[in-house]
């Protein structure tokens, strides 16, 4: 069978039950019957730079996209026709000739904690040893508990939860989406408020890119889940003013109550010594662009609010 459309994906456990997920979700749009789908929307695994360097930081070695650019440079070529990302890794520009075509509904936002033997984050000793790769996650814990000792933890989810089995930390940080689609939902000990950890923009979403005459097709209309789609408007719009990378913790959320999108955003200082918070409303039926130039606006007042204080590692 020749394959309708071909779709990009990461080779991790977690990147390939998310594309399964969509790789269903658009053989059902198209019409396929269920036990063509595989065949019909055939998954294709690429290995990105960000999976093949694992004893570093992000921000060592150049950021988030290194999560995408071989996806993206795949779609460019015409090898895949759409990318199935974690929308918390997408840039928040998009290279020329790709658009984001679909955001289906989202996940639970939330970080998660987890821990062997602490039922919360309030309840870890002085001096606990916690694991994370974000740098975010590192500034917010440090915000509220200066006394834990945070160290680098990257690697899938296996290799985090049988490090922490294993004892290399009393307590791991990751986000409550991933572990939801995995099946592991069980292991989450406490899921942390979203006032104290502000998620990453667009945690929670997935991203399906296209090229950018792609983006009007019949599956992508039919996965757009209009209000994730305006939530994650707002908080890339916010990411983009305060320059969100791994070099800086950003955090920023949206919701729809009624017919209001609130969002918050924020910006630390890596050590947890400064925090700026703003927050913010408009209609959820305003034009995108102007639920962008609000997210924007917060931004830029966060990062006025904390002027010359550190905030990039």
């Amino acid at each position: 069978m020749t394959p309708l459309l071909r779709i990009g994906t990461r080779r991790s456990k977690l990147a390939l039950a998310q594309s399964g997920m969509m790789q269903r979700a658009i053989g059902r749009a198209l019409g396929v019957p269920e036990d063509e789908i595989v065949h019909a929307v055939p998954l294709v695994e690429i290995v990105t730079t960000g999976d093949r360097i694992q004893d570093r930081r992000l921000l060592e070695v150049g950021g988030k996209s290194l999560f995408t650019k071989e996806i993206e440079e795949a779609l460019l070529e015409g090898r895949v026709d759409v990318a199935v990302h974690s929308m918390k890794d997408v840039p928040a520009e998009q290279p020329d000739g790709l658009a984001l075509a679909a955001i289906p509904e989202r996940e639970d936002p939330r970080d998660a904690f987890i821990s062997e033997n602490w039922s919360s984050l309030a309840d870890l000793p002085q001096g606990a040893k916690v694991g994370t790769a974000s740098l975010r996650r590192q500034a917010q814990l440090l915000s509220i508990r200066p006394d834990l000792q945070i160290e680098m933890l990257r690697g899938n989810v296996d290799t985090r939860l049988r490090r922490l089995k294993d004892g290399d930390f009393d307590a791991i940080l990751l986000a409550c989406s991933g572990l939801n689609r995995l099946g592991l939902a069980d292991v989450i000990t406490e899921r942390l408020d979203l006032t104290a950890f502000l998620p990453a923009p667009g945690q929670g979403a997935l991203a399906l890119q296209t090229r950018a005459s792609d983006t009007d097709s019949i599956w992508a209309q039919a996965l757009n889940h209009i209000p994730t789609a305006l939530c994650v408007v707002a908080e890339r719009g916010a990411m983009l003013a305060l320059e969100g990378s791994c070099r800086t913790p950003v955090g920023a959320f949206a919701h729809i109550e009624g017919e209001i999108l609130h969002i918050g955003t924020e910006l630390l200082a890596p050590d947890g010594s400064g925090r700026w918070t703003e927050h913010g409303t408009i209609s959820a039926t305003a034009p995108e662009v102007e639920i962008t130039a609000l997210g924007r606006q917060l931004g830029d007042a966060v990062k006025a609010a904390a002027g010359d204080h550190k905030v990039e590692l």
